[in-house]
């Protein structure tokens, strides 16, 4: 199905705080992701949206000090 992600990337149910799973994923326009988390013990559901990784200020930082050799 999906690849697991890291228990710090799972967000903790807000009901009875146990670590989430990814149950689907839907990629935007925008190249932006749509995550649901479900909760297996009791049902709850989280929607989170992730900018583009690509597009990200950190990636932006490190690639702006990038220069070809002299």
């Amino acid at each position: 199905m999906f690849a697991a992600l890291l228990p710090i990337e799972c967000p903790r149910c807000v009901r009875c705080l146990t670590r989430m799973q990814l149950a689907n994923v839907v990629m935007g326009a925008d190249r932006s992701e749509k995550r649901t988390f479900e909760c297996a013990k009791c049902n709850a559901t989280e929607i989170r949206f992730v900018a583009d990784p690509l597009d990200s200020e950190e990636l932006n930082r490190l690639t702006d000090n990038i220069r070809p050799p002299a």
